[in-house]
C-alpha cells in the first residue's frame, strides 16, 4: 500500500465511522489545549495525521495532538487442511493521536 492509498484509507474510515466512543476524550483533549468548544467538531476538523495529509494538509511542526483509543479493522487469510483458505475479518484496538484543523496548514 502506498503513502496516498494509506492517507486516504484513513480519511475514509474518520468519515465513514459513526462511533462517538472517542468524543469525550477529543473534546477534553482539545478544551485544555485552549481550542474553543465551539470550534471542535469530530470527524470535520479533528483527523488523525494521515487524514490530514489525504486532504492536502500536514500538521505544524512541534504540535501535539490528544491521543485517543479506536478499532482498526483487519483481515487474516488462513489455509485450511482441504486447502481452501478461509478469510477473517476482525478488529483491534489501537491508540493514534489526533489534531484540530489549528493545527495544520496548507500544503505548499
Amino acid at each position: 500500500m502506498t503513502k496516498q492509498e494509506m492517507q486516504q484509507e484513513a480519511l475514509t474510515r474518520a468519515r465513514l465511522n459513526t462511533s462517538t466512543a472517542n468524543y469525550l476524550p477529543i473534546f477534553a483533549g482539545f478544551e485544555d489545549k485552549g481550542v474553543d468548544p465551539a470550534d471542535i467538531r469530530p470527524r470535520e476538523n479533528i483527523f488523525t495525521f494521515n487524514a490530514w495529509r489525504a486532504q492536502g494538509r500536514i500538521v505544524k511542526k512541534g504540535e501535539h495532538g490528544v491521543k485517543i483509543n479506536t478499532f482498526v479493522p483487519m483481515s487474516r487469510e488462513n489455509k485450511k487442511a482441504d486447502g481452501t483458505i478461509e478469510k477473517k475479518t476482525f478488529s483491534r484496538p489501537r491508540t493514534t493521536t489526533v489534531f484540530h484543523v489549528s493545527q495544520t496548514e496548507a500544503v505548499k
